[in-house]
This record gives structure tokens, sequence and C-alpha cells, in this order.
């Protein structure tokens, strides 16, 4: 994600709330665990899909994969904070 100078933005993959909603639900450790990790990972494919231009229905394992090559070249060439994922 850029803002309107091209920079990278720090995107947030989930909020204070939507945390507290999956606390709140009756479910197992686990099953919390993956609630967490899908509401992400679908903010995530979302980033990937505005990045290439094309709906996230048409996202294939490739280019997944292939943005991740990107990002990661990212983070090591210009380091963490130019990258989307920030580990």
């Amino acid at each position: 994600m850029t803002n309107d100078q091209g920079q990278m933005t720090n995107p947030q993959f989930l909020t204070l709330e939507e945390s507290a909603d999956v606390d709140a639900a009756l479910l197992s450790s686990p099953e919390k665990f993956l609630t967490r990790l899908t509401i992400s990972s679908l903010r995530l494919l979302k980033i990937i899909a505005e990045d290439r231009g094309i709906p996230i229905e048409e996202l294939t394992h490739k280019q997944i994969i292939e943005w991740f090559e990107k990002d990661g070249k990212i983070r090591r060439d210009r380091g963490v904070e130019a990258a989307v994922l920030k580990w």
C-alpha cells in the first residue's frame, strides 16, 4: 500500500477490535489462532491483488509467491520499513 507520495504505508492486518472480537468468540485456542490468521491473510491478499492490479479472485499461487519474493527483496535492499511485511 502506498500513500499519495508513493511511500509505503504500514497496513494493519488485525485491529484491536477484531482481536477482541475473536477473543470473545466461542472458539478453541487453535480456532482463534486460525481466525486471526484468516483475517490477516485476507488483508494481505487484498494488498497483493491491488499491487498486481487484479481482482483478488484472480490471484494465483505463483503471483502470491512472486509478491513475497518482491517484498523480501525490498526488505533486504531498502530495509524493513520499506517493505509491506515488517519482520
